[in-house]
Formats: C-alpha cells, structure tokens, sequence
C-alpha cells in the first residue's frame, strides 16, 4: 500500500499538482515525502480527493466530506468497486485525462439518522450506503414497528431491516432480495432481512420522507452506519431515518457506465458452460 500510495501521488504531482497526503493515513503508513493535511481542514483547502481503496475505504471518508463539495475519485485496489470504479492498473493512463477535465460528476445521497432513547437523542450518525437495524449473531428475532412521516407502516418480526440509499443498493440491500436503484433514483429502500413473514417485501419510499423504526422487542438488538459504526439499541429505542441536505460528487472517467459496472460486478456478461 505504501508503494502504491506513493507512486499515486507522484503520479498527481508530476501532472502539475500539489499534493497532500490525509494525516492519519500518512502517519500509519509512515509517508514523509508529501505535506499531510486533516480531512477537517480539507474544505475550501482541497480540489480533489483521489481515495486509494475499496468501497469501504471511500464509504468513510465519503461520510466525512458529505456537504463540503469537495469532489473525490476512486481507485480500486478492492474486489467490487462500485464507488472506486477506476481499475488500480489502469491509473496511469486514466487519472491524468480526468485531472485535465475528462470527467462525469456523479452526486450521491446520504441518509441522516437520529437514536431517540427515552425522546433524548443518543447518537446521530450519516450514512452513504445504509443505516441497518438487526440483532446479534446469538440473539432471536427482533420486532420492529415502523412508521413513514407517522403513519403506521407495519410491526415487522426478522432478523433486521435495512434502510438503503440508491449507492446502498447494491450493498446489503441486495443481498436480501432488495432491488437496484439507479443512483440518480430519488428514493429511500427499505428491505427486511429475513422477515418472518414473506409478505414483507422490499419497498421504495419517496426521498423526502421521515422514517421512524422502533425496537418493540428483541434482545442484543444494534444499527449500524455503513457497517462502520454502530450503536446498542434497547426495547424502545426509536431510530429516525431521512434523505440529509448532504451530498457527495463523485467523478468518473468519460467512458464510465453504470450498467457496465453492473454487468462486470455482478456477471451479467457471464454465461454457464453447461445448461
């Protein structure tokens, strides 16, 4: 990675840029040939942002930079790469065309969710992909009653529900049956994790919606923000789910396609040898 990273950064340099390395990473990584700046200080400081990773590397520094317009490009070093969607090995070539302006923005939304213990708020996080209520491991079932802008929706019995932005689609959400939604779609996903009932199916809920889930029952019960923190829910506990005012642009090569992504990721291009 340090290798990496470094040629990266050469490479941005060499085409008439200044370049910082993000503070932490510069100093896990032990980088000492570049100045580092924190990504707090990125805002009005910063053009752009070129995230060296997977997907999960670009949900949390997405998270942090939601609403500061400052854009960011992904570098694939993953397996899927949906968000980081330019190949490692083809960065050579790709990164400079885009550095001198070839390049598509793509915005994507955020979710804003809200812990309500008792009617206090105990923690508030954002998310890029999801927001997912579910139990332990161990634990049964967990009862939730959801409501969308107060009015009752249904008391769901599964192993959890996600709340999904269109990005999140092609996260969990579809590892549970949940439809693809395009990322220019305006909509919020909710699909249950194994629910008990099988008439609990996937939903999509206009973007302009509040969506309240309560832990009616259920043991060990948690949320999670993009699987990258989480906070540990009691019977009555409410979260408060809607689209933020935040968003984030990221850029793609001219050439990017959405579908092709999907067909590459997902092996529609993909045939069986034998039928």
């Amino acid at each position: 990675m340090q290798e990496r990273l470094n040629d990266l950064a050469k490479l941005v340099s060499d085409h008439h840029c200044e370049v910082f390395i993000e503070t932490a990473t510069a100093s896990h990584l032990g980088l000492t040939n570049y100045p580092t700046k924190q990504v707090e200080d990125f805002t009005n400081e910063i053009d752009l942002v070129v995230v060296l990773g997977g997907d999960g590397t670009m949900l949390g520094i997405g998270r942090q930079l939601a609403g500061s317009n400052v854009p960011l490009v992904g570098i694939n070093m993953g397996r899927l790469g949906y968000m980081t969607d330019i190949p490692i090995q083809s960065v050579q070539t790709t990164l400079p065309k885009m550095i001198a302006g070839e390049y598509e923005a793509d915005a994507r939304t955020i979710l804003d969710a809200v812990v309500l213990r008792n009617g206090k708020e105990i923690n508030r996080a954002l998310a890029l992909n999801d927001v997912v209520v579910n139990r332990s491991g161990i634990s049964g079932m967990v009862e939730l009653a959801v409501q969308v802008n107060g009015s009752f929706m249904y008391n769901q019995r599964s192993d959890g529900l996600i709340v999904s932005t269109p990005t999140g689609s092609t996260a969990y959400a579809l590892s549970v049956g949940g439809p693809i939604l395009h990322p220019r779609v305006a909509g919020i996903l909710l699909a249950p994790i194994a629910p008990h009932s099988l008439s609990n199916r996937p939903i999509v809920l206009p973007q302009d919606v509040v969506i309240s889930i309560e832990v009616v029952d259920g043991r060990e019960v948690i949320v999670n923000f993009d699987m990258q923190s989480q906070t540990d829910l009691q019977t009555g506990d409410t979260i408060e789910v809607r689209q933020s005012d935040k968003y984030i642009t990221l850029l793609h090569p001219r050439s990017h396609s959405d579908y092709k992504t999907l067909r590459e990721k997902l092996h529609w291009n993909e045939y069986p040898s034998t039928f």
